[in-house]
């Protein structure tokens, strides 16, 4: 994996970058041409529904841009671990400015995209800094997912739930209806 995002204007034949299988999933689109720049394609990617044969190429694409964001930007190794890939709030936010940094820099758009780019940047950095936290400095341990396997008292759930919406039909000043038996 090369330590840099493709540059298209630098490169003697711009489909020898294009990797099938990013295509369509958050990658750079180098086959949608208009005239002689290159368009670029976006998709965001939901880590949570991923289809297992697209994650991959997911995950190559990703790794592409936080490899060259992290050194293009000089992040420090305390804000991205090495082992970024093993924290999913980090996966999250690099994932979202990953989207944000492609249509910031699409031909359609106006020209605003760029600053954009660098506010959402800006707002990101303390997130980035506090998703990771050091969380891992004495090495990675097998985490244990929370579960909700038998945690939530269903009854009560169901009484809340059916509760919270018994009077969303009164209307303010009326008074409450009472059912006789």
């Amino acid at each position: 994996m090369s330590n840099y995002y493709p540059d298209p204007d630098n490169v003697d034949d711009p489909d020898a970058l294009l990797d099938d299988d990013l295509v369509g999933i958050g990658a750079y689109d180098f086959r949608n041409r208009r005239g002689s720049s290159l368009t670029l394609g976006a998709a965001v990617i939901n880590w949570r529904t991923l289809e297992p044969e697209d994650a991959p190429a997911a995950w190559r694409s990703l790794r592409a841009f936080v490899e060259w964001f992290t050194t293009r930007y000089n992040i420090p190794v305390s804000t991205i671990p090495t082992c970024w890939w093993q924290h999913g709030q980090l996966v999250e936010e690099l994932s979202a400015l990953h989207t944000a940094h492609t249509v910031s820099y699409d031909d359609a758009d106006t020209g605003y995209g760029p600053i954009s780019w660098h506010e959402r940047l800006t707002q990101a950095l303390p997130r980035l800094t506090r998703a990771y936290g050091g969380g891992c400095n004495n090495g990675h341990h097998d985490l244990t997912p929370r579960t909700w396997d038998g945690v939530t008292d269903e009854d009560a759930w169901t009484a809340w739930t059916t509760r919270s919406h018994a009077h969303r039909d009164t209307q303010p000043g009326d008074s409450p209806r009472k059912e006789t038996p």
